[in-house]
């Protein structure tokens, strides 16, 4: 699994006809699954997102996590971050998993930071959505399952 984590103050996505989905201060993820992932994979992510500490205490240092924060999180799919354009200019998304094993494992992945504690909200997958966010101090972090 891949994720885009954002720091930020305030996120929303909206989908054609529906009202706005939002979260206030916490992490905005963009969230990938790739072809291999499973239960585990997603556990492994969502406990790393969990405890990343990438909120500064009172001396202004990363020791802080988002459930320490009492934050919020906003979790949109992106199969495109699995898009390879090494080929050519198109990019290539065949290490995306299909569909339908990617939205399981999405579906896992926000049970599983509802369940740490974390108040979560959520795009539509496969819906095209307008993602909004004000990053909040601009922290912005790649991870990688297969990294760890």
């Amino acid at each position: 699994m891949r994720a885009l984590v954002q720091r930020v103050e305030r996120a929303a996505v909206r989908l054609p006809g529906e009202a706005e989905r939002s979260t206030g201060r916490g992490l905005l993820v963009y969230l990938g699954v790739g072809r291999g992932d499973g239960p585990e994979t997603a556990k492994k992510l969502a406990d790393k997102i969990c405890g990343l500490r990438i909120f500064s205490n009172a001396e202004g240092k990363f020791d802080r996590s988002v459930l320490d924060e009492k934050g919020e999180a906003l979790v949109v799919s992106q199969f495109t971050l699995y898009g390879s354009p090494k080929g050519g200019r198109r990019p290539d998304f065949s290490a995306a998993a299909p569909p339908e094993e990617a939205r399981a494992l999405y579906e896992r992945f926000v049970e599983l930071l509802r369940g740490a504690g974390l108040s979560t909200r959520t795009g539509e997958f496969g819906a095209k959505m307008s993602v909004e966010s004000v990053n909040d101090g601009t922290v912005t972090l790649w991870l990688d399952t297969d990294a760890f």
